[in-house]
Formats: structure tokens, sequence, C-alpha cells
């Protein structure tokens, strides 16, 4: 099963064990994601995921947080595409068993 989805959302920062800057999903498409956990997880409701913003293709893991996910973006992800704390960015995202 694959799964793809675009979504625009606010670059948020979140100061758990270290700084990070996140993107928080949006419910509908948490929605999905919540049902497609179980055969893309690898644990801990951690999702592999394929990430495009602007220009730069970059894989990293969404996280569950307070029921949703939000995606992590590295900071060369961050340099690359020029994106700072509180800008609206465009995702997309594929997300492959």
């Amino acid at each position: 099963m694959e799964l793809e989805l675009e979504f625009d959302g606010e670059v948020i920062h979140w100061r758990g064990p270290s700084p990070y800057w996140f993107v928080p999903v949006p419910d509908a498409e948490a929605g999905a994601l919540r049902a497609a956990s179980p055969l893309v997880s690898y644990g801990w409701g951690v999702i592999p995921v394929t990430v495009l913003l602007g220009r730069t293709r970059f894989t990293t893991s969404l996280f569950p947080r307070d029921g949703g996910y939000v995606v992590p973006l590295k900071v060369a992800v961050r340099r690359a595409e020029r994106v700072e704390l509180g800008d609206r960015v465009h995702l997309a995202m594929l997300i492959e068993p």
C-alpha cells in the first residue's frame, strides 16, 4: 500500500529533548496516516516517509504527537529552501510499506 499526501502547514519549534522544527500534519491527513500506521510503522507509531519541500526531496520519519503527527525539518532542508520559523510551507509526502 502506497500513500501520497499533500498539505500546507506552519513551521513550528518544539523543545523536546533537542530543539527541532516541525510541520504538524493537518487532522484529515493525520487520520489517513493513523489508518496506514499498522502497515508502515516500524515501532512507537513512527512512520518512515519521503518528503518534497520546494525542490528538496528528503527522507525522515513522522512522529506521533498529541493524537496527530509532525514532520521534522532537517537543517539542510531548511537552509536549501530558506525556510524560517513561522513560515507556511507546502509538503508532498510518499509513504511506502
